[in-house]
């Protein structure tokens, strides 16, 4: 299977979609992809949703489907795709989880006190980590992935690798900046070991590249409830378009491949307008 223009993360989804699949046909009787029709993949997509897979998770495997028996009729392997035309619900029905004001001032500006409770280096690793993510509107992996050569805090500029390994810059808010050039100039030295890699932006306790879990764990300690880092990401896609923002300059932002992915947090910003609107208008 030709994957190589996706993550690591995603080449697996994918391989283990199609792996999942074909374990399911040989059970039916299916035992190579030549035997494979449209009927056949129909009711593993019907097997999956009486399981109550989650929708996303349909997709997905969906997904893995098309791309692998794609691959198949390039390179004259069969001589039709059996997945031309399918299609399978995406997602749950459920929009992104976006934080309120409060919530990010928490988050930033006013942390807990088990969030305090830090030496002062990881506090200041913990403050540029959760501005860089809101601020830019960083995935956790390519937060994760920065190097020291990546930043132009004078700019306020950074370079950043997101899916399918593409390439591209973004701006950093002034906060942002401040966090990680107080990072970079007091907190980093001292969390670095002699095996700490020399380019890693972010380290961990361990002297070793920040990793997304560590990211979570700095975000336990922040939230006052259960948030998930993307929400950072989601939040800022939403109060960028709420501050009038162009639907096409937030895709550029976000690194998405197409703007219908981007479309979701206009369909957030709208429940946000309603709810302002059923709470503040007199006769609403």
């Amino acid at each position: 299977m030709s994957l190589t223009d996706l993550s690591p993360a995603s080449r697996r989804a994918y391989e283990n979609g199609a792996k999942s699949f074909f374990t399911w046909a040989e059970r039916g009787g299916t035992v190579g992809p030549e035997q494979v029709t449209r009927l056949v993949l129909r009711r593993y997509l019907a097997y999956m949703a009486t399981r109550r897979y989650a929708r996303q998770s349909v997709a997905q495997r969906a997904s893995a489907l098309r791309r692998y028996f794609r691959w198949l009729r390039r390179n004259g392997t069969l001589a039709s795709d059996p997945t031309v035309g399918l299609a399978a619900r995406t997602g749950d029905g459920r929009l992104p989880r976006v934080l309120s004001r409060g919530d990010l001032e928490i988050i930033l500006d006013r942390p807990p006190i088990r969030a305090t409770e830090v030496a002062p280096e990881v506090r200041l690793r913990d403050d540029a980590v959760l501005e860089l993510l809101y601020g830019s509107g960083l995935r956790v992996s390519e937060l994760c992935g920065m190097s020291m050569e990546d930043l132009d805090l004078k700019g306020r500029w950074a370079t950043v690798w997101g899916k399918g390994s593409k390439q591209r810059r973004v701006p950093i808010s002034a906060p942002s900046a401040g966090a990680v050039e107080a990072w970079v100039r007091s907190g980093r030295a001292l969390m670095a070991g002699p095996g700490s890699p020399k380019d890693a932006l972010f380290l961990n306790s361990r002297g070793a590249r920040l990793g997304p879990r560590d990211v979570r764990r700095i975000l336990d300690r922040r939230a006052l409830s259960p948030t998930h880092p993307h929400a950072l990401r989601h939040s800022f896609a939403t109060h960028m378009l709420d501050g009038g923002a162009d639907l096409r300059v937030v895709q550029e932002l976000l690194g998405h491949a197409s703007v219908k992915t981007t479309q979701v947090y206009t369909h957030v910003s709208k429940e946000r307008l309603l709810s302002v609107y059923e709470t503040s208008h007199p006769r609403a």
